[in-house]
């Protein structure tokens, strides 16, 4: 566990914030880094243009309705701009997006990896999940789901687990419901439970889960609302359960030796990127309750922590 973390921002943090805060230039940033992953994508195979254009064409009206919860509220970190969008997550442009850009950030993680790359990250925590959790967990949460790339990807090495998939975008919810109905049809696997809630108040039973998996989100919050998450998900975990996430890792070289350009284009897009690289994770995970966990690194910029519940 570490015993000390520094919770201040470097020099290059600072100087990079200060750009950012005057929003002309932090707009200017913003549609750099998305024009950077736009051409990136089409250069390697991603036919990003096409498919957005595909599911804009779509009548969306049904979907939403059918997993929006319209009593929701939505806790104020979320109503920002993340990933480019001046709305954040609460959009369709967003939601449509989501599955080019996964192609596309994950493609150079590894060498030659490419449009695999994506395939790759999510195979890397599934064999460290499968390593340490021995005993198959039944009832699985996957908190963030996005559009459900990382719910159905659970639901294929478990596939007798009953899935629950909760976010707090609609937009996102009605995208990963009609790629699961189109999932299903081809691998005849079970139905997937779509929640619209905050993940630090899911409304969902005491003790319903054996496994509360939390993928590439930690990094999109403050830290006040990953202490919260983590509390809930001990409270939704069965004794014995697991809580694994799967994020960046602060201490990858690669961010940390990152040319302060990129780090601007990258924080330009994750306003919360210093509260997550300064917080203590693992003792955040056993003030909720949890045994000190295990830390993987599972590629060369992520890190797989897994705690089971303390008794």
């Amino acid at each position: 566990m570490t015993a000390v973390v520094n919770t201040a921002p470097g020099l290059a943090s600072r100087l990079v914030n200060g750009v950012l805060a005057i929003k002309p230039l932090a707009n200017f940033a913003k549609h750099q880094a998305r024009q950077m992953m736009i051409k990136r994508a089409q250069k390697m195979g991603v036919f990003w243009t096409q498919e957005v254009e595909k599911l804009q064409a779509r009548d969306w009206t049904t979907d939403l309705a059918t997993v929006e919860n319209p009593h929701l509220k939505y806790p104020d970190y979320y109503l920002t701009s993340f990933h480019a969008y001046e709305t954040g997550n609460l959009s369709w442009q967003a939601a449509f997006e989501v599955e080019p850009a996964a192609y596309t950030v994950h493609a150079k993680i590894w060498p030659g990896a490419e449009i695999q790359g994506d395939a790759k990250l999510r195979q890397s925590y599934h064999d460290i999940l499968k390593n340490h959790i021995l005993q198959p967990p039944q009832d699985i949460l996957d908190v963030g789901c996005s559009v459900g790339m990382s719910t159905l990807a659970l639901q294929e090495i478990y596939p007798q687990a009953r899935l629950t998939g909760l976010d707090l975008s609609p937009y996102f919810l009605a995208v990963a419901q009609y790629r699961a109905q189109l999932h299903q049809a081809q691998a005849n696997q079970g139905q997937i439970n779509w929640v619209h809630a905050a993940a630090e108040s899911t409304g969902l039973p005491n003790a319903s889960f054996d496994l509360v998996s939390i993928f590439l989100v930690c990094h999109e919050l403050p830290q006040s609302a990953t202490r919260q998450i983590f509390a809930e998900a001990r409270r939704l975990l069965r004794p014995g359960g697991y809580l694994a996430m799967m994020d960046m890792n602060p201490q990858s070289e690669i961010y940390q030796q990152m040319p302060p350009y990129i780090l601007t284009l990258l924080k330009s897009t994750e306003p919360y990127l210093d509260q997550y690289f300064t917080l203590d994770i693992e003792q955040t995970m056993v003030d909720a309750g949890f045994q000190t966990p295990s830390i993987t690194r599972n590629s060369p910029r992520h890190r797989t922590i897994i705690a089971q519940v303390r008794d």
